[in-house]
């Protein structure tokens, strides 16, 4: 049987580890077994036990440390994750061999490792050689998403990361509980969006021509081919959480390997005799 797995991404702060944690609570109250593995090796502090944790192999702030390779912040965390793709035998052995399993992996929030770096397009490989159904959930922050242009930003993140790493994705707008009611009426028409109306909303506000054609590029590559839309995610609500994890089940087609029995009632109801003497009926007449 395949095994299934997300790789929860996202800039920095847009909520992976809050999505994880929430996940993981959902799982436990529907009887289902979700564990996760974090993958980065600058996090803190979790409120969920870990199956893996990239930190055991490498840290960022020893990398810092090392003076021999004078690394800041970000060069660390890129080191790292470059250390992980090169000792993959390491995750392999945490992870186990079991069939079914359904993992997340909580993975770091720098931006360029979807975008133009082949490192996690390297985890993708070796997880499918694994047998592992993968799906890539980008979250972006929806409190950053209330200005077109903002919003614009975040789907060529988005649309970036699926098209690096040719998975299926799920888009989702995060911290939804967070928003005031205002707010979230305002920010529905992002979800669906229409480009074209956006555009013409603050094409006033657009002073350059250059920047006006391109936007409007990159407008009509969005709503022309449909390629990017966004679920919302309000953790304390139960239905919209199960809602993204039916999506993200969908796509990455869990739960279709499980055996299919039929329900007892409709075997009693097909030697039912007045079924059996409604269609004989039928065909006398």
């Amino acid at each position: 049987m395949p095994r299934y797995a997300q790789l929860v991404m996202g800039p920095a702060g847009s909520g992976k580890s809050t999505y994880c944690a929430t996940l993981v609570q959902h799982a436990e109250a529907i009887n289902r077994s979700v564990q996760v593995v974090n993958l980065d090796p600058a996090a803190e502090h979790f409120s969920y036990p870990v199956m893996a944790d990239i930190r055991e192999l490498i840290q960022v702030a020893d990398v810092m440390e090392d003076e021999s390779l004078r690394f800041g912040p970000n060069g660390g965390l890129v080191f790292c994750m470059e250390y992980l793709a090169n000792n993959l035998d390491w995750l392999e052995e945490n992870l186990g061999h079991v069939e079914d399993d359904y993992i997340l992996f909580d993975c770091p929030g720098q931006i360029e490792l979807y975008t133009h770096l082949p490192v996690m397009k390297q985890l993708v490989e070796q997880l499918q050689q694994w047998e592992f159904r993968v799906c890539g959930v980008f979250l972006v922050d929806s409190q950053f998403m209330v200005e077109t242009f903002k919003f614009i930003s975040g789907v060529m993140a988005a649309l970036s990361a699926m098209v690096s790493l040719e998975i299926p994705q799920v888009n989702i707008m995060t911290k939804m509980d967070l928003l005031s009611p205002k707010a979230k009426k305002e920010i529905e028409k992002y979800l669906d969006p229409d480009m074209y109306s956006m555009m013409e909303d603050n094409s006033a506000t657009i002073r350059s021509k250059k920047f006006n054609k391109l936007t409007k590029a990159i407008c009509d590559l969005i709503d022309d081919y449909s390629m990017v839309r966004f679920l919302p995610f309000d953790r304390t609500d139960e239905e919209g959480v199960n809602i993204v994890l039916q999506h993200i089940d969908f796509s990455i087609q869990y739960g279709e390997d499980l055996e299919f029995k039929e329900p007892k009632e409709l075997e009693e109801d097909s030697g039912n005799p007045q079924h059996e003497e409604f269609f004989q009926d039928n065909v006398e007449s």
